[in-house]
């Protein structure tokens, strides 16, 4: 068989809320039995120690804490659908999401896959409590309810289309699922496969029939294998395993905690009773499963039994292991059996042994057994080659063999074998010529569905990342992987993870530091590239960068490359030794080209696409590499060319900014036909540029009209008629080159806006030297296009101010003004920080390009922690002996302790306009209340009905009805009519008014009220 890897854990059994707490319980030789909450039922009431009919002989077993509460918000379930769910339903929801990021998986990504999920469960108790309350019973009690519905919900909230189905062979069940699940993996009917198993006691029944059948401890404790052993204690719990064929964990680098070699299902048949065990057909399974795995019984080094703790089921477990063991009395098998530490958990016994199995493989050293201190000497186990653990097996490198038994009441027998995880495989090695990762520090992303929930989670990960020493790159990368898919995205940068998590606690305490942290894109960012121009360089550019990043350090070298055959130098070690030759025109322009090219190309590399460029002069040549109207070495032939040819030109001329419009200066510049507009930045930004002498009279003459003007530091009078001597010499070259139209827009600084259909051709670099740079139009051309993100391409900010100061566009846009490169001491840290402000902007990074090869590796995370704010409980009195026949109709109504009193106002606030009280608005919003099943504060206008409320199908039909019955004018309403008014309850209202909606008068009766069912059919 194939081996089939387990990926992701989660568990929450009695005395260990989480997977880490469970194996500490386990190594502990703990025990999580105790008294019967009195949440269950009054277990006084049903206990006699003679285990008289219709009562229990134990007042204890192994229970969860605060089954009640459930997160139904982050699920988008309303409170009354919450209300009537099955507990275990709301368990295996939030299980099942903390097991797919424990595998290192967003569970978002999951959407859509065949993704399989395969539930063990056997008891139903909440269903028996509502289901029989006729009076109550509503569509939500109706899908709250149901073996089916375990999965099936699973399956709905995470959208996953693989095989789901729910599995009671009784206590087999969940291990009978996870057969299921890795025959579906290797049949390929699914890609990755949840298996679960849950049990919550609820009612005594269970207990009762136990006693009056002669299997339950009256201390309420399982004693496997023990001299002490005298029957079962009942104990629940939730978990949760990720199974993938193993070659495809190992190809996604995912983390393996053990291997499924093989397994086995059959069944007793017709045997000595319905509920005995038989022994034939346990060592039948037992064989059954050896075969399908490949392996001989003696390779098997330990094994979780089923081990209830009864007398007979004890002793048929060992005689069946003994078939198979008993050659090896030299070197006896270990056998142990979790339900010594936490009671038989039923539906999820299969899945708390699995779990215990693949951790003890993980860690290497399977736990001590409870009870083997006082081994039966009855089962003679040393003579069926086994033995008890009485300290920690501790397990020697290389391969180690495991089995696992788990046998249900009715017959059902299952076993599966498992394996250590083979050792990680060696990475491969990247594709020649990619570009190798890692930006120079890292960025952490955490996202959640509100502030509160990211305020809890960032808590959560700075406890763990302080708990322990954790490299950053790899806890940051996996946080860029799993921790994804929700509104509210938070991102900051960090150089180490002592800085990572003061930021996390800090961020957790600040609000203002939270917001600033925060986004919550509302669609696609529009992002544009900003390529600055000549005067923004300076010696040592983008040293830092080169030096921290080597996904940087790629690129500037590769502009190194393709400018050196037209340079003669390699431009990359006259940048980074200081050489003020950087500020020769010659050199100046193939730097700037270098470092835009590449800061850039870096950017593209992390997944952050421009939909618009714009370069400022000589930044336009890197715009239109990325643009894909140049090819690079094209370009750096290009602009090494024109530097080169632009130093020959003799000195003499200069350059004047002018703090006035284009059209205020023309009197000056149309006599002067050395003199041109070098570049119009903005409305009273103008560059003036020619012979210097010609420069000095018209400065004193503007300067005497009150006009500031600055002589700008340069070597030549950059587009201004002094230029023509190098254009016939230009124009060849560029002929040569040729350019195309450019893939992304370009927003032209020669034509003042985008070009379209326009090539970036020969012609069009001629030209380019000479024309007046059009900035403030194209920028203004550009800002129109209302975009989201301006990002500033070069080795300092220049343009970013003079953006700033444009006059805003018509449609009021105020885009976020991005800057990777800050001045001469940034490094990878504010490339960083820029990424991380993209992401919160709605950027969607190819994160591993921001990690080096070595850093690419799974780092196991917290699993998210959901909020215990609100709870749902049946309030309901299990009748007790003494009480008349026949059950108490349970209220179904949910209650929300005093926990949700005292949580945070800021989580839902109250939203309805102040002043006059409006009628229409008020009968909606209550409407949409008593529908969802929400208080009176927490329904607000802006609220979506189906992505925050958690409106479905039947909640729309019934919040129909409840519009007509309150509202006059508006008629008969159909599904059709309100399905495309529902994004919000504010636009609900606004449709209903414009129907003529007004407050029903007394005695009103609404459309659907008046009509026969088979009306109300056709309505809907």
């Amino acid at each position: 068989m194939e081996p089939v890897a387990i990926v992701g854990i989660d568990c929450r059994f009695p005395g260990a809320p989480d997977t880490g707490a469970y194996w500490d319980l386990l190594m502990r030789g703990a025990d999580g039995v105790g008294q019967v909450p009195r949440q269950r039922w009054d277990a006084e009431a049903f206990h006699s120690p003679a285990g008289q009919e219709g009562r229990t002989n134990t007042t204890e077993g192994g229970f969860i804490a605060d089954p009640d509460a459930f997160d139904n918000e982050f699920f988008t379930i309303s409170p009354r659908e919450a209300a009537a769910m099955d507990p275990q339903q709301r368990l295996l929801l939030q299980s099942a999401w903390r097991a797919v990021e424990d595998a290192g998986i967003a569970p978002r990504n999951l959407a859509g896959t065949r993704t399989g999920v395969f539930v063990g469960i056997m008891g139903n108790e909440w269903a028996h409590l509502h289901l029989t309350d006729y009076a109550n019973v509503t569509a939500q009690v109706g899908s709250g309810n149901g073996y089916c519905m375990t999965a099936n919900r699973i399956s709905y909230h995470l959208d996953l289309k693989g095989p789901s189905l729910a599995v009671d062979t009784a206590c087999s069940s969940s291990l009978v699922a996870a057969h299921l699940a890795v025959n579906a993996l290797l049949a390929e009917e699914c890609d990755h496969a949840l298996v679960a198993g849950v049990n919550v006691a609820l009612t005594p029944a269970l207990s009762i029939f136990y006693t009056q059948a002669g299997l339950s401890a009256p201390d309420g404790r399982c004693k496997p294998f023990s001299s002490e052993a005298n029957g079962i204690g009942r104990g629940e719990g939730v978990g949760t395993v990720v199974l993938r064929r193993l070659r495809d964990a190992i190809a996604d680098g995912q983390r393996v905690y053990a291997v499924i070699r093989g397994s086995a299902v059959n069944q007793d048949g017709r045997s000595n009773g319905l509920t005995a065990p038989n022994r034939w057909a346990q060592q039948e399974v037992l064989g059954a499963a050896y075969r399908r795995a490949g392996i001989e019984p003696g390779d098997v080094v330990f094994t979780e039994a089923h081990g209830t703790g009864t007398a007979l089921g004890d002793m048929m477990e060992v005689k069946a292991l003994g078939h198979h063991h008993a050659g090896r009395s030299g070197k006896p098998m270990a056998l142990g059996s979790v339900k010594g530490n936490l009671g038989h958990t039923e539906g999820a016994a299969g899945i708390a042994g699995l779990i215990k199995v693949a951790l003890s493989l993980h860690h290497r050293v399977v736990p001590a057994s409870r009870y083997a201190a006082k081994e039966s000497r009855q089962l003679k186990l040393r003579d069926h080659g086994l033995r008890l653990l009485k300290a920690p097996l501790r397990l020697p490198a290389g391969c180690t063999v495991a089995g696992l038994s788990s046998f249900g009441m009715g017959g059902t027998n299952a076993h599966a074998v498992l394996e250590s995880a083979p050792a990680p495989a060696a990475r491969p090695a990247p594709a020649a010529g990619a570009a190798p990762g890692g930006i120079g520090a890292a960025v952490f992303t955490l996202t959640a569905p509100n502030a509160e929930a990211l305020r809890r989670n960032l808590l959560a990960q700075a406890d763990a990342a302080a708990a322990r020493r954790v490299p950053l790159g790899p806890l940051a990368r996996s946080s860029n992987r799993v921790k994804t898919g929700h509104r509210h995205r938070f991102a900051t940068a960090a150089d180490d993870t002592g800085e990572l998590v003061a930021r996390l606690r800090e961020s957790a305490a600040d609000a203002d530091l939270l917001a600033r942290l925060c986004g919550g894109p509302a669609g696609r960012p529009r992002i544009a590239f900003l390529f600055t121009g000549q005067g923004s360089q300076y010696p040592r550019m983008t040293a830092a960068l080169y030096a921290r990043s080597p996904l940087y350090r790629h690129f500037f070298d590769e502009a190194d490359a393709a400018l050196a055959p037209h340079t003669g130098r390699s431009v990359r070690d006259l940048v980074l030794a200081g050489d003020e030759a950087v500020h020769h025109t010659r050199w100046t322009q193939p730097a700037l080209f270098a470092v835009g090219y590449a800061l850039g190309r870096t950017l593209t590399e992390l997944g952050v696409h421009p939909g618009m460029l714009l370069g400022h002069s000589v930044g336009e040549f890197a715009a239109a590499v990325l643009a894909r109207a140049l090819p690079l070495d094209g370009a750096a032939r290009l602009v090494a060319a024109r530097g080169a040819l632009m130093q020959e030109l003799p000195a003499g001329g200069g350059m004047l900014a002018v703090r006035a419009a284009r059209a205020d200066l023309a009197e000056w510049i149309e006599p002067e036909p050395l003199v041109g507009v070098a570049a119009v930045n903005g409305p009273t930004a103008t560059v003036l540029s020619g012979d210097l002498a010609a420069l000095e009279r018209i400065g004193a003459e503007i300067a005497a009209k009150g006009f500031g003007t600055r002589r700008l530091q340069v070597s030549h009078a950059f587009h201004s008629p002094l230029m023509r001597p190098v254009l016939d010499r230009f124009a060849r070259i560029a002929g040569e080159v040729g350019g195309t139209v450019p893939e992304i827009p370009v927003y032209s600084t020669v034509r003042g806006r985008v070009l379209d259909g326009e090539a970036m051709d020969a012609p069009y670099w001629v030209e380019h030297i000479g024309a007046t740079v059009l900035f403030g139009d194209a920028a203004g051309a550009l800002l129109a296009a209302d975009p989201t993100h301006l990002v500033e391409i070069g080795p300092q900010p220049v343009l970013s101010g003079m953006v700033r100061r444009l006059d805003g566009p018509a449609t009021g846009a105020d885009p976020a003004h991005v800057l990777p490169v800050r001045g001469p001491e940034s490094a990878g840290r504010d490339l960083a920080e820029a990424l991380a402000e993209l992401y919160r902007g709605g950027v969607e990074p190819h994160w591993d390009a921001a990690y080096p090869a070595e850093e690419r590796v799974a780092h196991p995370l917290p699993p998210y922690a959901f909020s215990t704010r609100t709870r749902y409980w049946a309030r309901h009195s299990v009748r007790s002996a003494a009480t008349a026949a026949g059950p108490a109709a349970p209220d179904p109504v949910p209650h929300r302790d005093a926990q949700m009193a005292s949580a945070p106002t800021a989580v839902r606030a109250p939203d309805r306009p102040a002043g006059p009280a409006d009628p229409v608005t008020d009968a909606v919003l209550d409407a949409v209340r008593l529908v969802g099943g929400y208080a009176e504060t927490e329904i607000r206008p802006h609220d979506r009905l189906y992505e925050d409320l958690g409106f479905d199908s039947v909640m729309i039909m019934e919040l129909k009805n409840r519009l007509e019955a309150r509202l006059a004018g508006i008629g008969t309403l159909t599904v059709q009519d309100l399905l495309p008014r529902l994004s919000s309850v504010g636009d609900l209202v606004a449709f209903l008014r414009e129907r003529g909606a007004s407050p029903a008068p007394p005695g009103h009766r609404g459309g659907a009220e008046n009509q026969t069912p088979r009306e109300q059919e056709r309505t809907a």
